[in-house]
């Protein structure tokens, strides 16, 4: 999607005046994939390709971004390290536009959201931790992911609930 102009994604969908990222982020989100697209991809695919490998209790998943491409990643529930080992991105979060460049690495906050593009080829690389050497790529995102801030809010509430038994 290099088509997109960067300064214009970032004046339509992301007024820095104080305005509620959580609510502008659900709807370019929803605008995104109601558009119809054939630019727009959800989850794993050719343009956006995931590789996951192992090692005794880590779980590493990594994606490249081509240059120009827009991506609204998955919401975390956990911190986690992440290591951008190429590329440059700018990220528009609930904090603000931030720009990174590699080689860069960082923690992950639990509940973040981020919506970037990718100034350069880039590739991104997240690691969690997995004490049992699970495998299964649908049971670590359902262990690591939610797709919703609502629910990211409800695995709070759940996690909060069973801390207090």
């Amino acid at each position: 999607m290099e088509n997109i102009e960067l300064a214009e994604t970032q004046e339509v969908f992301f007024e820095l005046n104080g305005s509620n990222f959580i609510e502008q982020v659900e709807k370019l989100e929803k605008f995104l994939i109601d558009s119809g697209s054939p630019d727009i991809y959800v989850g794993n695919s050719e343009a956006l390709p995931l590789t996951h490998s192992f090692s005794d209790g880590i779980y590493v998943r990594e994606i490249f971004i081509p240059k120009g491409m827009f991506a609204i990643g998955r919401i975390h529930k956990t911190n986690h390290s992440f290591f951008m080992m190429k590329g440059k991105l700018r990220f528009f979060t609930e904090t603000g536009v931030k720009e990174i460049e590699a080689p860069y690495y960082g923690i992950g906050v639990a509940g973040t959201k981020r919506v970037s593009i990718a100034l350069e080829d880039t590739v991104f690389v997240n690691v969690f931790p997995n004490p049992n050497n699970i495998r299964d790529i649908e049971e670590l995102e359902d262990i690591f992911l939610v797709n919703s801030y609502e629910d990211f809010k409800n695995y709070k509430l759940l996690n909060e609930q069973l801390c207090q038994e």
